[in-house]
């Protein structure tokens, strides 16, 4: 009887560190694409203004505060992720800046406007944008995963 407890309990205790190790990667790499996403876009904030201004969606003086701004959202929220920072929030905010931006590439192929999304390198090769939509559902999908667990996908001090 003792043994079948002892089995039991490292079936558990692997299954834990399985889901910690597996977490953790989603968050290092959902935090790198972030990063990376944010960089590009700080280093070229005219050209990201452009990307913005082609979405036909706001204002014209809006779009470089959004092109200010929306890139170090994205760096910081990676930051966050990568180094186990705040991972709930920084995840519920990548998540809703994911719910955006997969709203808006719906829109522009509903008002028929072929553009580039501006996800990341800024006057580069075109994504269409139902290839930018899958993407982004799948970092939606890391995202409400890192959102909703528990604290397994943090550093712990154990």
């Amino acid at each position: 009887m003792e043994r079948r407890r002892t089995a039991r309990g490292r079936a558990t205790i692997m299954k834990t560190k399985t889901r910690q190790h597996i977490l953790t990667a989603l968050r290092i790499g959902l935090g790198a694409v972030f990063v990376y996403a944010g960089i590009l876009k700080i280093r070229e904030p005219i050209a990201f203004a452009g990307s913005v201004a082609a979405y036909q969606i706001l204002p014209y003086s809006l779009n470089y505060l959004v092109a200010a701004t929306i890139p170090w959202v994205e760096a910081v929220c990676g930051i966050m992720l990568i180094v186990g920072y705040r991972v709930k929030a920084a995840a519920g905010i990548v998540a809703a800046m994911n719910v955006l931006f997969i709203v808006l590439l719906a829109s522009t192929i509903v008002r028929g406007l072929d553009i580039d999304c501006g996800c990341f390198r800024q006057g580069g090769e075109k994504t269409p944008a139902w290839v930018a939509i899958l993407r982004d559902i799948v970092f939606l999908t890391v995202a409400l995963i890192l959102f909703s667990a528990r604290r397994e996908c943090r550093f712990s001090s154990r």
